[in-house]
């Protein structure tokens, strides 16, 4: 480990011994590393991601694992906190030994782990699939490290300012989370918006980890000052949940787009039960982007695979770290992801071979050109290229789920 290593741990307060070398796939098990949030506010992600990568993994462990050796998830709980992901990841490299980091969560998180990567890449350690649609792991002199399924944040807010604006909705505000994630979300509207010659109409923030119980009303008063025609949301879905209730209660019916990382399940779960006890619609005029798609679309090879996989192995979240009253989701696009992210690692730990190792895990995935994960997408990566997929899907509350959406008008 080198002094600057050390010098990042000291300014984070941590204290970090050296161990021996890595294994990560040892005679009979293959170990990857799994930092996110189990506790909190947004909990519901953390679990949900970590239950559908467990259904895919499972069933790959049962049919012999890859080449002979079983996949291990080790998984620790950072509360959606940069500095705890931090401890987490030294804790995952140095002490677990785990041959790769996957599915880590949140922006503000990956991104104090990004230099990390990078001063280990004498191991290396490289991190599958974090669940983030954030920049600076797209960017040098960070991507190499990372390889990433889902779009990016500057995708899905550049869709949502698009169609806005087609329909005539021009004036848009924006509330966010204020940390990474929210102003990576606001700084992807204000870059769509003014390639209209558009601004933002107004914006209001609020802090990490603030519970449904919250109130928004002072959010709420500042963005409807300004009459916006519509209003995009880049938060977590308890703190967007929130918004939206003290919205509606103000008789407030303007439009409200969500971004993918929001949980758009937790969310509708929120908001669902307090219309059932005040008798009052919440869900309406709701619209979530999404990165993947449908999982009510069986259509799809990978949407039944995942169903059918969810049904029959019912996935417990991360033994000791799921509180005792959180209720499994049956099905969500967060777990849907995890299983299409689980199914992507998958086949790039074969193409691995036997004799597995960092290096040969990035020229493995590398090596994905048009591979077809049942979703009528192809993804691919290649040397330069860590970014498998770019499309972006929407959605609004149907009969009581979010499902594709049919017209923007």
């Amino acid at each position: 480990m080198s002094n600057r290593t050390r010098l990042i741990f000291l300014a984070a307060g941590l204290t970090v011994s050296v161990v021996g070398s890595r294994a990560g796939a040892g005679n009979d098990e293959i170990v990857i590393g799994m930092s996110a949030a189990f506790s909190g506010s947004s909990r519901g992600l953390g679990i949900e991601a970590y239950r559908g990568s467990i259904a895919y993994f499972e069933a790959v462990n049962r049919s012999g694992g890859i080449h002979g050796r079983k996949i291990r998830i080790i998984a620790y709980d950072d509360g959606y906190d940069p500095i705890r992901a931090i401890e987490n990841t030294v804790r995952l490299i140095e002490k677990d030994n785990a041959l790769l980091l996957y599915g880590y969560f949140g922006t503000p998180t990956v991104t104090r782990v990004l230099p990390l990567l990078k001063e280990y890449e004498d191991h290396p350690a490289y991190l599958f699939f974090p669940f983030t649609g954030a920049e600076p792991h797209r960017r040098a002199p960070y991507e190499k490290y990372v390889f990433n399924l889902r779009a990016s944040y500057a995708r899905e807010t550049a869709g949502l300012v698009d169609n806005f604006v087609r329909i005539g909705r021009k004036r848009i505000g924006v509330f966010y989370q204020s940390d990474a994630y929210g102003r990576s979300g606001w700084a992807g509207v204000r870059q769509a918006l003014a390639k209209h010659g558009l601004h933002i109409a107004e914006e209001a923030t609020y802090r990490r980890g603030t519970a449904f119980s919250a109130s928004m009303r002072e959010q709420v008063a500042i963005l409807r000052s300004v009459n916006p025609d519509a209003v995009i949301s880049v938060g977590t879905y308890a703190a967007s949940a929130a918004f939206i209730r003290d919205a509606r209660d103000e008789n407030w019916n303007v439009p409200i787009a969500n971004l993918s990382f929001v949980g758009s399940e937790s969310l509708l779960s929120l908001l669902s039960e307090l219309g059932e006890a005040t008798g009052k619609d919440y869900t309406h005029d709701l619209i979530n982007s999404q990165v993947i798609p449908s999982y009510h679309n069986r259509e799809l090879p990978a949407v039944r695979e995942y169903r059918d996989s969810m049904d029959t192995r019912h996935p417990s979240g991360p033994m000791g770290l799921t509180p005792e009253d959180y209720h499994p989701l049956k099905y969500s696009f967060v777990g849907f992801e995890a299983f299409l992210d689980a199914k992507l690692l998958t086949e790039i730990l074969r193409r691995a071979g036997p004799d597995i190792s960092g290096s040969r895990l990035a020229k493995a995935a590398e090596s994905l050109n048009d591979f077809d994960l049942g979703i009528d997408v192809p993804v691919s990566f290649g040397p330069g290229r860590h970014q498998a997929m770019d499309t972006i899907y929407y959605t609004s509350v149907k009969d009581g789920r979010f499902l594709p959406l049919e017209g923007w008008r």
